[in-house]
């Protein structure tokens, strides 16, 4: 009989290690490479524990508890399509910081406890996701000087 939640440790951190190698890759194959300078930091730090991860969990050094039931796959289902959504369509199609701030906006109001039928709960969402694209401008334009898609607002 198989361990079920080490078998989906090794598959979850496989999948996650495949993507953090394929993103390490694009970010080394780019150019103009300065634009591409802190995705590689970023990508290299992230393949490194991803890549720690999926050797801990294959050699079963991982402590994994129970693994995920289908309650919490159904769970994390809608959350995983507005991520693929993003990545595949709105980042380009409407624009880096746009889709950012539509996709953080949907995926607060999707996990948020507090009543959807509240005015002052959204109003809480709305503020948050206002303070999100502040940070996430801030850091990218201002801090680190990191080029951002041309089609940054449309």
């Amino acid at each position: 009989m198989t361990d079920l939640p080490r078998v989906q440790h090794i598959i979850a951190s496989g999948l996650v290690a495949a993507v953090g190698i394929t993103v390490a890759v694009i970010s080394y194959t780019q150019e103009p490479a300065a634009a591409f300078l802190f995705p590689r930091l970023i990508s290299t730090v992230f393949v490194v524990l991803a890549l720690w991860t999926f050797g801990k969990a294959v050699l079963g050094r991982t402590k994994v508890g129970n693994g995920l039931n289908r309650q919490a796959m159904m769970n994390i289902l809608p959350g995983l399509v507005v991520a693929l959504v993003f990545v595949y369509w709105a980042a380009k199609g409407l624009g880096f910081y746009t889709a950012s701030t539509i996709v953080f906006f949907i995926l607060l109001s999707l996990y948020d406890p507090a009543p959807h039928n509240e005015a002052k709960s959204w109003i809480k969402r709305a503020a948050i996701t206002a303070g999100f694209l502040a940070v996430m401008y801030g850091l990218f334009a201002g801090l680190l000087n990191v080029f951002t898609p041309r089609e940054i607002f449309f």
